[in-house]
């Protein structure tokens, strides 16, 4: 009987990635918890780092499928453009959470904290002075991953290079001013609902956009090993769209919290 392949499907060799993660995230969820009631951290230490080795051996696999073994059709690509757009789309739902609670606290402020938003005891921060860099830093990063995806298409891999480098610096950038806020912040999580859903929306942006920026790195890190070709470069491409994601949802932050807000 023929083992030729007769379909333009990927059936997935077993793995042992995915149940190994699985436990990687529960050593991890129990270690953090434990850490939290009794300052002990080395649980959470090692399910991070379990955590961290087994998304490496995952993706590593997944780039190898893509790259060397030719197991990533266009049919194969088509669905997963279909998981990416649906993944974007849950991730836009989580932000729908904060800036559900962001506004249900600043349009119905209740009498505990004066009634007013922002309660008259919090400082905000100035939306022209670090937001607004931020968001320039932001919106020059989405013309510069645009710019080398369009490089990719039309074969200049040198530009294509260059401006993946361009992206990773001002994402860099970008999550180095935003601890530097942090630390010059005059509230802080705890004891105040501003503080509470400002870190909650800011904070799960900002760790959106250190998720983007190793995304972008690696395939950078790839680009520069040769991989990557006009027709078969899905792996920067949902680099991009999550990027330009990530671009969005900070606009509507900025306006919303850091303009409207104050």
């Amino acid at each position: 009987m023929s083992a030729e392949k007769k379909h333009d499907y990927h059936l997935v060799d077993p793995s042992p990635w995915p149940i190994y993660v699985s436990f990687s995230c529960l050593i991890l969820a129990i270690g953090s918890v434990y850490y939290l009631h009794s300052e002990v951290s080395w649980g959470m230490y090692l399910g991070l780092a379990l955590l961290l080795y087994g998304t490496y051996m995952w993706f590593r696999d997944v780039v190898i499928e893509a790259e060397h073994q030719g197991h990533h059709t266009p049919v194969v690509q088509i669905h997963h453009r279909y998981g990416m757009t649906l993944f974007i789309a849950s991730e836009v739902m989580f932000f729908v959470a904060w800036f559900w609670a962001y506004f249900d606290a600043s349009l119905f402020p209740s009498l505990a904290i004066g009634g007013i938003w922002p309660p008259k005891d919090i400082v905000t921060f100035d939306p022209w002075d670090i937001p607004l860099i931020n968001t320039l830093i932001l919106l020059l990063s989405g013309t510069t991953v645009t710019w080398s995806h369009h490089a990719l298409l039309e074969g200049d891999r040198k530009s294509f290079i260059q401006g993946l480098v361009l992206t990773v610096i001002l994402g860099f950038s970008f999550s180095l001013l935003q601890v530097y806020e942090y630390q010059h912040a005059t509230f802080d999580f705890a004891g105040n609902i501003y503080g509470s859903v400002f870190y909650m929306a800011t904070g799960f942006h900002g760790f959106h956009v250190i998720i983007g920026t190793i995304f972008l790195a690696v395939c950078l890190m790839r680009a520069r090993k040769g991989h990557f070709t006009e027709k078969h470069h899905f792996g920067f491409e949902a680099a991009a769209w999550y990027w330009h994601f990530v671009d969005v949802v900070w606009l509507f932050l900025f306006a919303a919290i850091y303009i409207w807000g104050s």
